[in-house]
């Protein structure tokens, strides 16, 4: 219903909002071609309509001395009272910063925010102790890099053709940046509303708006925020998110896979992880044989480059927000 009550003009103002969704009501308009008036009463409308469900930044977690373990589960014996005794458990977790529920091989996906590796032993006896009973299976695995690719299938075809692509890295270094308190109450209050004023941070903090735009911009440049994203209901707009896992016969093939992959408009996400499969891809699709498709492309492109793959697609998003609670301030 929403997709046809959208237009191209529509379309590009969420590529932008994606882009920056901290950038002003007339640059969208310029890059758009709608005048400021016009874009604010736009992005009103897809609000209410429910595709535009919120504004989030983007933070490099290893830049702030974090490790991001990441776990699957496979439920057994559960009741729908238990699974969501399951998932608040890690909604109100003050380590995990993304809680999902999943169609495909395992059921739910959380990912953590640690900073000592032993803590992590204890978050999963805890997790044993209060669940190992209605857990058929579990993995681990652990982010090193996130690749995020611009959505330019929003795009018409046109625009599409002459756009180059863009790429954002969370790079996962080893250099770690150390923020005082006044920039981890900016990042706390930023990381789950990109769009907060400076203003209402100003006031908030009893410093001044250039301060306040200053530090963000030191944050920016140190690589601690990688972006101001929106966060779009795709399947208003007849899309489903598809996250594949790849298993490579021989691992060389996968930055070659990378790079012929990297060009396609449908690609959002390129993962880096240790502990699971050799390469992990995020795809936003209109449907599942698309998937095949692309993956039967690539398989002829690379004759036997791939061992084996499993896919799986979004069933609920519980918690997004890229800054665990254990680092934020009040």
């Amino acid at each position: 219903m929403c997709m046809k009550m959208i237009d191209l003009k529509d379309r590009k103002i969420l590529f932008e909002l994606d882009q920056n969704c901290r950038q002003s009501l007339s640059q969208i308009g310029k890059e758009v071609g709608l005048a400021k008036s016009i874009v604010a009463y736009r992005i009103k409308r897809l609000t209410s309509m429910g595709i535009i469900k919120n504004y989030y930044t983007v933070v490099d977690l290893y830049k702030l001395g974090f490790i991001a373990p990441r776990f699957h589960f496979v439920y057994q014996y559960v009741t729908p009272e238990v699974q969501k005794e399951i998932v608040d458990y890690f909604i109100n977790s003050k380590y995990t910063f993304i809680v999902v529920s999943t169609y495909g091989p395992f059921d739910l996906s959380v990912l953590l925010g640690i900073r000592d590796i032993r803590k992590m032993y204890q978050i999963w006896q805890d997790i044993q102790n209060k669940f190992g009973y209605y857990l058929e299976r579990q993995s681990l695995a652990f982010y090193i890099n996130e690749i995020h690719l611009s959505p330019i299938y929003l795009l018409g075809e046109q625009k599409r053709k002459d756009m180059e692509r863009h790429v954002k890295s969370v790079d996962g270094n080893q250099e770690i940046i150390e923020l005082d308190e006044i920039e981890l109450k900016i990042l706390n209050e930023i990381s789950g509303n990109a769009q907060v004023p400076l203003t209402s941070l100003a006031q908030q903090l009893k410093l001044s708006s250039r301060q306040i735009g200053y530090r963000i911009k030191k944050m920016i440049e140190s690589g601690v925020i990688e972006s101001f994203r929106t966060e779009i209901d795709i399947s208003k707009l007849g899309y489903q998110s598809y996250k594949v896992y790849i298993y490579l016969r021989e691992f060389r093939h996968r930055h070659q896979i990378v790079n012929y992959l990297i060009t396609h408009p449908n690609l959002v996400c390129i993962d880096t992880t240790t502990g699971e499969s050799h390469l992990e891809l995020e795809f936003h699709l209109q449907n599942v044989d698309s998937l095949h498709r692309i993956l039967q492309d690539v398989s002829e492109k690379f004759p036997n480059a791939i061992r084996n793959y499993q896919y799986c697609s979004v069933k609920q998003v519980h918690k997004w927000v890229y800054l665990p609670q254990v680092l934020r301030t009040v």
